[in-house]
C-alpha cells in the first residue's frame, strides 16, 4: 500500500541536512549555555550564531530573537507579556486590592469598576487556538477582549481594525496565514494602522515562515511568533520576535536565560536544528513556492469538478501549500478515514483541535454553517510532495465523496 502524507501544516519531517547539524550537540558538544567552561562557551556561541540564523530569515536583530520550547509558549508570552506589562493603559492606575466603599452608590461602584478595568486586547476569530484560549484567560483577569470579523475567505478588514482600536488599546494579535484555510491576511496594512495608533502588534506566523518572505520592518511587527517543526525543523524548538524597546513581562522565572524573557536551560540541539531549517529555507523558499503553487492549483482544480465541493480560504491569497476543501452532505471525518485506508494522510483542520467533533471555529467564522464546517477537507503539501502523489489523490478521491453520499443521512448529490 503506497503512504502519502498531506499534512504538512500539522507537522514536518526532519529534513535529513537539519538532523545532520543537530547530531554533535545530543553527545559530543552538550555544554549548558549558563556555563563559564569550555564546554558552555561553545554552546553560548552556537546559540548566538542560530540567533543570527533565525533574525536574517526574517530581517530582525539577533538581539530581538528569543527562544521558546513551543509556538503555544511565543504565544502565551506575546499576549500575556504585552498585556501585563502594558495593562493600565489608557486607564488610572488602582491598587490591586482596592475596592469601592461599602456605602458607595450603584453608579459609583460601576465608575469603580469601570477604571478599574484593564486595557484591550484585540484579536481575530480565526487564530490558533493558542490564542483564543490565552485571550479568554485573560478576558478573566480583567482584560477587554474584541474579536474582530471576517470575510467569506477568513480575511480581516485593515479599517475595520482601525475602528476597534481605543485609547486604552494595548494590543492586536493577527494571524499572517491560517494554519486551516491557508488565508493570508494584509499585515503590512495592519502593522501600519497599529504602528500609527501607538499599539503594539503581533502575528502567529507559524505556517508562513519560511514559506513566503517575512520583513518585520517593513511589515510593521512588533511581535512574531514561529516554530521549528512547521519548517523541516524539530520539535521543542520555536522564537518569539520582539521588536527593541517593546514593553513586556516575562511569564517564565528563573535563571534568567533569554535576556531574563524566557527562563529554562536552552535547548541547543533543537535551536540547531531550527537555524538550519531557517538556512534551508532562505535557499529554497522562492523556488519550493513556486513548485508547491503549480501541484496546489491541480489538486484545486480537480477536486472543484466533483459536485458539491468548495474551496474554504481565499483563491489567490493563500499559502503555496494549502488546499482546503468543502464537501456537501459528509462529515471531514468520514473522508480522512476512508483516505487513511489507501495510505493517504490529511486533515480536517488545526491538528490541535482535530479530534475534537465541534465544527471549526475558523470556518464557522467566515459564515460557514456547522454542517458545512463539517464537511471540510484540509490537505497541506510538502518539500516531499510530488506530482504522482497529487494524481493518486485526485483518483481515489471522487469515489470516497460518491460512497459517503451513498450512506449519508443528508440529502444526496447524483453523483461525483
Amino acid at each position: 500500500m503506497k503512504h502519502v502524507y498531506f499534512d504538512y501544516a500539522a507537522t514536518t519531517p526532519v529534513d535529513s541536512r537539519v538532523k545532520k547539524a543537530m547530531l554533535p550537540y545530543f553527545s559530543e558538544k552538550f555544554g549548558n549555555t549558563m556555563s563559564l567552561h569550555s564546554f558552555g562557551q561553545e554552546a553560548k556561541l552556537v546559540l548566538e550564531k542560530s540567533r543570527e540564523t533565525v533574525a536574517d530569515l526574517i530581517r530582525a536583530k539577533p538581539e530581538e530573537i528569543i527562544f521558546t520550547g513551543s509556538a503555544t509558549e511565543s504565544n502565551n508570552l506575546a499576549l500575556k507579556g504585552i498585556a501585563f506589562a502594558n495593562q493600565n493603559k489608557g486607564h488610572t492606575r488602582l491598587h490591586r486590592y482596592a475596592s469601592p466603599h461599602r456605602y458607595a452608590s450603584p453608579q459609583q461602584i460601576q465608575r469603580f469598576w469601570r477604571a478599574k478595568r484593564c486595557g484591550q486586547v484585540i484579536i481575530s476569530p480565526i487564530e490558533h487556538p493558542c490564542i483564543i484560549e490565552t485571550a479568554k484567560w485573560l478576558q478573566k483577569q480583567g482584560f477587554q477582549i474584541t474579536k474582530l470579523k471576517v470575510d467569506k475567505y477568513g480575511m480581516v478588514n485593515p479599517l475595520a481594525l482601525e475602528k476597534e482600536i481605543r485609547k486604552d488599546t494595548i494590543l492586536v494579535s493577527v494571524i499572517h496565514a491560517s494554519n486551516e484555510i491557508g488565508t493570508i491576511q494584509p499585515i503590512e496594512k495592519i502593522g501600519k494602522i497599529c504602528r500609527n495608533k501607538g499599539v503594539y502588534f503581533h502575528t502567529d506566523a507559524v505556517q508562513s515562515f519560511g514559506k513566503i518572505p517575512i520583513d518585520v520592518n517593513k511589515m510593521n511587527i512588533d511581535l512574531l511568533t514561529a516554530s521549528s517543526h512547521k519548517m523541516y525543523g524539530p520539535k521543542g524548538a520555536a522564537c518569539l520576535y520582539i521588536r527593541e524597546g517593546v514593553r513586556i513581562e516575562p511569564i517564565l522565572h528563573g535563571g534568567g536565560q533569554e535576556r531574563g524573557l524566557r527562563s529554562s536551560t536552552v535547548n541547543i540541539p533543537a535551536i540547531v536544528g531550527f537555524a538550519k531549517a531557517c538556512e534551508i529555507c532562505k535557499k529554497e523558499m522562492g523556488k519550493e513556492a513556486q513548485r508547491l503553487i503549480k501541484l496546489r492549483d491541480k489538486l484545486i482544480r480537480n477536486v472543484l469538478k466533483i459536485k458539491g465541493s468548495y474551496l474554504n480560504g481565499h483563491p489567490q491569497k493563500r499559502l503555496p501549500n494549502n488546499a482546503n476543501f468543502r464537501f456537501d452532505f459528509i462529515e471531514g471525518e468520514s473522508i480522512i478515514l476512508r483516505l487513511d485506508l489507501l495510505g493517504i494522510a490529511v486533515s480536517t483542520g488545526s491538528a490541535c483541535s482535530s479530534i475534537k467533533l465541534e465544527p471549526s471555529s475558523v470556518l464557522l467564522a467566515t459564515g460557514l454553517k456547522p454542517a458545512e464546517a463539517h464537511g471540510s477537507l484540509r490537505i497541506s503539501l510538502g518539500r516531499w510532495t510530488t506530482e504522482k502523489e497529487i494524481d493518486y489523490l485526485i483518483k481515489v478521491l471522487p469515489g470516497i465523496i460518491n460512497q459517503l453520499r451513498k450512506i449519508s443521512p443528508f440529502k444526496v448529490i447524483k453523483s461525483a
